[in-house]
């Protein structure tokens, strides 16, 4: 069973201050984030990184909900990877936070170019060591680079049955996935149990009522014929 959260859902945690008191950061993490957040503001005018409405509010619907899955980590160390990036979250948020908390290795996968270039630009400025490959994450390219994981993180990517066939190729027995999901996530297990054994427990979010983080181990195929 994972851990229970500290802070009652829907918290606002909308501040530079509130994000280091909830998640006890020092002032060097929360100097890298608004770095961050002046770099995702700046490229959002010309690449459309994140939903427009929630530009304004960064530090809450982005930083803070990708920051709550660093406590549901059974053991932070080893690679840590973050499948479909896009603007970042939650892997990046997470590979600044683990700058100052442990020793681990955090690749992003993330196939647009754009994006993975202002991936690139957030990692030069706030100096924080991470992999970002431009590639898909079914490839057999991505397969060559990348082994087994600790921990395996995803946000929004795809529903949970297409999502364990992407992701199960990088699984071993000890690895974890934290993936962060909406109201509908009961569904979304009830149809991966169709074709995939695993554990898991539902922790309930910081940021939005309802939504949970699925919190998944012992992930294998029923019948190896599966295919992504």
């Amino acid at each position: 069973m994972a851990p229970a959260t500290t802070t009652a859902p829907g918290r606002r945690i909308d501040t530079p201050e509130l994000f280091a008191e909830e998640f006890s950061v020092s002032r060097e993490t929360v100097s890298r984030l608004k770095t961050y957040e002046d770099l995702l503001k700046r490229w959002q005018k010309t690449i459309n990184l994140v939903a427009p409405g929630t530009v304004a509010d960064v530090w809450h619907r982005h930083f803070a909900d990708s920051a709550q899955l660093w406590r549901l980590a059974e053991s932070p160390t080893g690679v840590w990877l973050d499948f479909g990036s896009g603007a970042g979250f939650p892997g990046l948020v997470l590979a600044i936070m683990a700058a100052e908390k442990a020793a681990t290795r955090h690749i992003l996968i993330e196939s647009d170019s754009r994006k993975a270039a202002f991936l690139r630009e957030v990692v030069r400025h706030t100096g924080v060591a991470v992999d970002i490959l431009c590639t898909r994450i079914e490839s057999t390219e991505t397969l060559a680079k990348v082994e087994t994981a600790s921990c395996v993180t995803a946000r929004a990517l795809a529903p949970l049955p297409r999502l364990a066939g992407l992701v199960a190729p990088y699984f071993e027995l000890s690895t974890r996935g934290l993936f962060l999901k909406g109201r509908e996530v009961a569904a979304e297990l009830e149809a991966a149990r169709r074709d995939w054994d695993f554990e898991y427990s539902l922790v309930p979010s910081l940021t939005e009522t309802g939504a949970r983080i699925v919190v998944l181990h012992g992930l294998r195929a029923k019948n190896s014929r599966i295919t992504t």
